[in-house]
């Protein structure tokens, strides 16, 4: 069970949320990047790495039962702030389609590298899924 916490007052995040309180089991994932399966990149766009990184998680959560839904806290690591932001809307909108309208608390860092060089962005998450 998840709960999303909101200070009374503040102002509401948008895609993602200030706190969350959870029960059941913890899933701890390790940094995604967004290569495939057999460790190759089938793109140097961001929006596409991004979309990859995310189904990687999806992808690791579903080994021990878990769902999008469950994440609860995410880091993300990038190597460009600048096109994150100007490329905002398309990085919402592969979100949502990989996982849903579920938004966990995040944050969001610049990078000057990431350990695999064609490597765009790592995201790390942790989720709890239902006892």
């Amino acid at each position: 069970m998840h709960r999303i916490l909101q200070p009374e007052g503040w102002a509401k995040p948008l895609g993602y949320a200030n706190g969350v309180s959870a029960t059941g089991r913890t899933i701890f994932v390790g940094g995604q990047i967004g290569w495939n399966r057999h460790s190759l990149f089938e793109s140097d766009d961001l929006v596409a790495q991004i979309r990859q990184t995310l189904a990687n998680i999806a992808e690791v959560l579903a080994c021990d039962g878990g769902k999008p839904e469950d994440v609860t806290s995410m880091t993300w690591y990038l190597i460009d702030r600048r096109e994150f932001l100007a490329r905002s809307p398309e990085v919402g909108k592969v979100y949502r389609e990989v996982m849903g309208r579920h938004f966990p608390a995040m944050a969001v860092v610049q990078v000057s590298a990431l350990i695999e060089e064609r490597a765009k962005v790592e995201i790390q998450a942790t989720a709890v899924v239902a006892a």
